[in-house]
């Protein structure tokens, strides 16, 4: 292989160093900061009683074709009754332009495909934001993006209020009471502990968002102690982390009267995975106690959704929510929802797909442009996670166990993130101050970063090498490839990444492209969003490609997901076959300090212990950074009580965050877009809309 003079730590490095030179030098060097791009607009900060309480009001309201199509014909109870005891209010003041008026729908487009509506027993159903209008959450996060950050704590949601006890050890919740789901079936604790004991805690079932009983704490117990009232048993004290984990989507529960009958602990003819999908795409009307349900599915054409009669939000009018009558989700491309949002023929899109930025940004310049679009802070980072689990997770072959245990060596990881040229990777995907460098760990610009904590490992083929020859990876029979050490075969290493979005196998192909003149021959494993997710949470990847999660961007979501602070919180190191982690002193590390970051709630503390994490993780390559970037709200702009400063993505995506139940489109700006107007969803199974 070719030898260039190197510098390392400003040190000349000569050709023929060894591998004790290269660590008496320092790898490390000054992480750059990201290029100046402002966000375009700061969000209006509020207390959590600004947006919304729960009470009785004097009387109530629909869309008066409800009434008259089905309350007066006695197909449907008045709306009164339909209500919870103290329905959800959204306050006015927070509404940005106010109370609504019924009537239109929002289209969106997406690249995922349904594979069925059983969210609980794992299912996709498509994602861009089908889940989050179909499922509702002990609590709720994704608008907290305007809370204040000292009463900073998730918003009240199917649980309307909760209490500690006098040792902090148990948390007392109280569900809404008499809300239903959208068949007309009551909610009550029966939903939750259905989800809790029979999906979270059975080990053949796995949530679509990774939800185990480790998410809410080892050792942490549910009961119900009434109909509406349930209690959380800690084995910490008064751990308010875990209030964010039981937003969206670990604990999300589903419709117990509908699921049940079809888990194997009660129908003993079915196996798991005939329950996970019980219920195919093609299954309509599903109960919900989101604002919409699924009222009609085409395969790679469209999924409809329409209004929930039963939904148990309203506006301080007493008009019940949602005020948009319908959503469409076309199956299309990730890639082709950002082109038709900036059109004007889809009306919502996420832009996070760096490759879409330039063409996005000069169409929505022009006058006649039918979207507004709106820069936020960099929130999407993708990283080069390897898998770590080195006693049985994935039950991988002689290869792919001999690349866990280099998986677990820190050299062989350091190789691999000097051998990356960040910048280059960034580039590849969008010229400009768009994308930073980003060495791993916590965003940068987020509130725990720290860059002082942050050890950077800048781009260095040469070193890379050495490490790799130092740790006898060497190309023995000639071939272009080095071998695995003692006689192995060439070092072969699968990458998964999903193919629904252009970035991500972008990006792959961009580490794919540049590990190859270090020697590594790193072989594409691109499956679609569902293969990808399944593989994922089977542990059968050697390495993977992936835009990460909330707990990278608010920390205080997800926090279990930061370590493997449980058998399988982690999403690249969980259990083997033997029901234990086999923990790398660093990673033992990382679990304490997040432990202890669950445990206090003393806010200087909790700076410190990220600053530890944040060390600990990038000083040991935990993942491999790769590059991050900012996303962009596109809105058409005929849609009000859009509230300023919504994140695409934060605490949760911005389908969330701009409370899609209280937006609306003013009667003079409506247009013909409802396939089913004046319909609602019909019997859970049936044909579709009545």
């Amino acid at each position: 292989m070719k030898r260039h003079t190197i510098a390392l730590g400003g040190a000349g490095l000569m050709l023929g160093v060894s591998l004790l030179a290269i660590h008496a030098q320092e790898l490390t060097g000054e992480l750059p900061d990201p290029p100046a791009f402002a966000a375009q607009s700061e969000p209006n900060f509020v207390s959590v009683t600004d947006i919304l309480e729960y009470k009785a009001l004097p009387e109530y309201h629909e869309p008066d074709w409800v009434t008259k199509k089905y309350v007066d014909a006695g197909t449907l109870p008045p709306v009164k009754d339909r209500l919870p005891k103290e329905p959800m209010v959204y306050k006015t003041g927070d509404m940005p332009d106010g109370i609504g008026v019924y009537g239109d729908t929002m289209r969106h487009v997406i690249g995922g495909r349904p594979e069925g509506w059983n969210y609980i027993g794992g299912q996709s159903q498509g994602w861009g934001g089908i889940d989050i209008g179909l499922s509702e959450c002990l609590t709720r996060t994704g608008p907290l993006f305007e809370i204040k950050a000292d009463e900073l704590e998730p918003l009240p949601n199917l649980a309307k209020s909760w209490e500690w006890s006098e040792d902090g050890h148990e948390l007392t919740m109280h569900l809404i009471e008499g809300a239903k789901w959208s068949d007309g079936d009551a909610f009550d604790a029966d939903d939750v502990m259905f989800y809790w004991n029979d999906n979270v805690n059975d080990t053949n079932v796995s949530p679509l968002n990774g939800a185990t009983p480790e998410t809410f704490g080892v050792g942490t117990t549910l009961e119900a102690l009434d109909p509406y009232t349930i209690k959380w048993t800690f084995k910490e004290v008064r751990p308010t982390q875990y209030l964010y984990a039981m937003a969206y989507g670990t604990f999300c529960p589903g419709p117990s009267h509908i699921l049940k009958p079809e888990h194997p602990k009660y129908n003993t003819a079915n196996t798991y995975e005939q329950y996970k999908n019980a219920f195919p795409p093609e299954y309509m009307n599903i109960p919900v106690m989101g604002a919409w349900v699924p009222v009609e599915y085409r395969a790679d054409d469209i999924i409809v959704m329409r209004r929930n009669p039963y939904y148990w939000k309203v506006d301080e009018a007493g008009n019940q929510l949602p005020y948009l009558n319908e959503m469409h989700y076309r199956l299309s491309t990730w890639a082709d929802r950002d082109v038709q949002a900036v059109a004007g023929s889809g009306d919502f899109s996420n832009l996070e797909q760096a490759e879409s930025f330039v063409e996005s940004l000069k169409r929505s310049a022009e006058d006649s442009a039918p979207a507004r679009l709106q820069f936020g802070a960099r929130t999407i980072g993708y990283a080069l996670r390897m898998n770590f689990s080195a006693n049985g997770w994935g039950e991988p072959d002689a290869r792919g166990q001999a690349i866990r245990e280099l998986n677990r060596n820190l050299d062989f990881r350091k190789a691999v993130s000097i051998a990356l040229d960040r910048q280059r990777l960034g580039d590849s995907l969008v010229r400009g101050p768009f994308t930073a460098i980003y060495p791993g760990g916590l965003y940068a610009g987020t509130a725990f970063y720290d860059k002082a904590s942050t050890v950077y490992y800048p781009y260095n083929i040469e070193a890379a090498n050495t490490l790799l020859d130092g740790l006898g990876l060497t190309d023995t029979d000639g071939n272009g490839i080095r071998n695995l050490a003692n006689g192995g075969g060439d070092l072969e290493i699968t990458l998964l990444a999903n193919t629904d979005y252009g970035t991500d196998t972008n990006l792959a192909e961009g580490v794919i492209a540049q590990l190859e003149p270090l020697g590594i021959r790193v072989i594409a494993n691109f499956q679609t969003g569902t293969a990808r997710d399944d593989m994922a949470q089977a542990g059968q990847f050697d390495w993977s490609v992936e835009r990460q999660g909330s707990e990278m961007v608010s920390v205080v979501q997800g926090t279990t997901a930061l370590a493997p602070t449980g058998p399988r919180t982690s999403y690249f190191h969980r259990a083997g076959t033997d029901g234990t982690l086999d923990l790398l002193p660093f990673e033992q590390e990382l679990v304490d300090t997040v432990n202890a970051f669950v445990a206090t709630s003393d806010n200087a503390e909790r700076v410190a212990l990220m600053k530890k994490y944040q060390h600990t993780y990038t000083e040991n390559v935990y993942s491999v950074g790769l590059t991050q970037y900012p996303g962009a709200l596109i809105v058409n702009k005929r849609f009000a009580n859009i509230p300023a400063g919504a994140p695409i993505f934060m605490f949760n995506w911005a389908e969330d965050n701009i409370i899609r139940e209280r937006v609306f489109v003013p009667a003079d700006k409506q247009g013909d877009y409802e396939l089913h107007p004046e319909t609602l969803p019909g019997k859970p199974g049936g044909a579709g809309p009545v």
